[in-house]
C-alpha cells in the first residue's frame, strides 16, 4: 500500500512517518514545506506545498498513492482569529486542492480535524454531536469537512483533541512541555481548571491515522485520548509525574485570559467508535508521559 502524508514535518506527521516505516507492506511517500525533518529510510520525501494546485497534482499524479493521509493545517487558534485569510487557504483551501485531486485519481483520504468544530457546552462528545465552532479556526475546520463530506471520493475524517507529545528537536511546544519547563524554571504558571479535553499523545493520534489509512475506514472517527481532564489536572498530573513543585501552578478560570479567540470550554471525545471498527487503543495521560520521557533520553 502507497500512502502519503501531507505535512509531515509536524508533531503528528513526524510520529506518523516513524509508524508508518515500521511496516514493510507500506511506502511512505512523505510531503512537507522545505527539507524533510527526518531521515526517510523506507520511502521517498518530495516538498509540497498543499496550497498550491498545481504542487499537489504534480506530486499526487507522480507518487501515485492508495490513500493520502491530510496531517498538514494552521493549528494556531490564536493566529487564525487575526489572520483569517491564511487560515481559510491553509485549512480549507488546501483541503478543496486535495479533493478534487484525489477524485481524478481516485485515491481514498484521511482528514485529520478537530474538537474545535463544537461549542463546548458540554462533553464528552460522540461522532454524532452536531458542530457549532466559536472561533475562525473551528470554522475553517469545519468548513474542510463539509468540502470532503460533500465530495465523491472515499474518505475518513479523524478527530482530535489537545495533541501532546516530544519531536526530535523539542522545538514544538504543548501544553505538557510548557507545564514541565516553566515549573523547572521556577516560574509560577496560571492554567485554567473551567475547561475539560480528552488530551492525545501524539503516537495514539498517529496509530489512529495508520490503522484509519490501513483499513481505509470510511466516515467519521474520535481519535483522542481516554481521560477527561481540565488544564488544571493536566499540570498537576504533569507535575507529579516529573517531580515538580505543583504549588507554583495557580488555578483559574478562562474569563481570566484575553485572547483573541475564543475556546470552547467542555469537549473531549468518547473513542468507543475507534475502539470498535479500527481497533484503536490509546495510552491513559500517565503511560503518554512514560512514551514523552524515554524520547526525551
Amino acid at each position: 500500500m502507497r500512502i502519503l502524508v501531507t505535512g509531515s514535518n509536524g508533531l503528528l506527521g513526524q510520529k506518523l512517518t516513524r509508524r508508518l516505516q515500521q511496516d514493510g507492506d507500506v511506502y511512505l511517500i512523505a510531503t512537507a514545506r522545505g527539507e524533510s525533518a527526518l531521515t526517510i529510510t523506507r520511502g521517498e520525501y518530495h516538498s509540497l506545498d498543499i496550497t498550491d494546485h498545481d504542487q499537489v497534482d504534480s506530486v499526487l499524479s507522480l507518487a501515485k498513492p492508495d490513500v493520502v493521509i491530510n496531517t498538514a493545517a494552521m493549528t494556531q487558534v490564536d493566529d487564525c482569529e487575526t489572520q483569517r485569510e491564511a487560515c481559510w487557504k491553509a485549512n480549507v483551501t488546501s483541503v478543496e486542492h486535495l479533493v478534487r485531486t484525489c477524485t481524478a485519481l481516485r485515491v481514498h483520504l484521511v482528514h485529520v480535524s478537530t474538537d474545535f468544530i463544537f461549542d463546548g457546552s458540554h462533553g464528552p462528545l460522540d461522532e454524532n454531536a452536531i458542530p457549532a465552532p466559536v472561533n475562525y479556526y473551528g470554522e475553517s475546520k469545519l468548513a474542510a469537512e463539509k468540502v470532503i463530506q460533500n465530495s465523491t471520493i472515499s474518505w475518513a475524517i479523524l478527530r482530535t483533541v489537545l495533541v501532546f507529545g516530544i519531536t526530535e528537536d523539542t522545538s514544538r511546544s504543548n501544553i505538557v512541555l510548557w507545564v514541565k519547563n516553566s515549573l523547572e524554571q521556577k516560574k509560577v504558571i496560571q492554567v485554567v481548571n473551567d475547561q475539560w479535553r480528552t488530551p492525545t499523545l501524539a503516537e495514539d493520534l498517529a496509530q489512529g491515522c495508520y490503522l484509519a489509512a490501513k483499513k481505509r475506514a470510511k466516515g467519521i472517527y474520535n481519535i483522542s485520548g481516554k481521560d477527561f481532564l481540565s488544564p488544571y489536572d493536566i499540570a498537576i498530573k504533569t507535575a507529579d509525574f516529573f517531580n515538580l513543585d505543583k504549588t507554583l501552578i495557580r488555578p483559574t478560570d478562562s474569563t481570566k485570559f484575553v485572547q483573541p479567540a475564543r475556546r470552547p470550554l467542555t469537549t473531549g471525545f468518547i473513542i468507543d467508535k475507534a475502539r470498535k471498527e479500527l481497533g484503536y487503543e490509546p495510552h491513559s495521560f500517565e503511560e503518554g508521559l512514560e512514551v514523552m520521557v524515554k524520547q526525551m533520553g
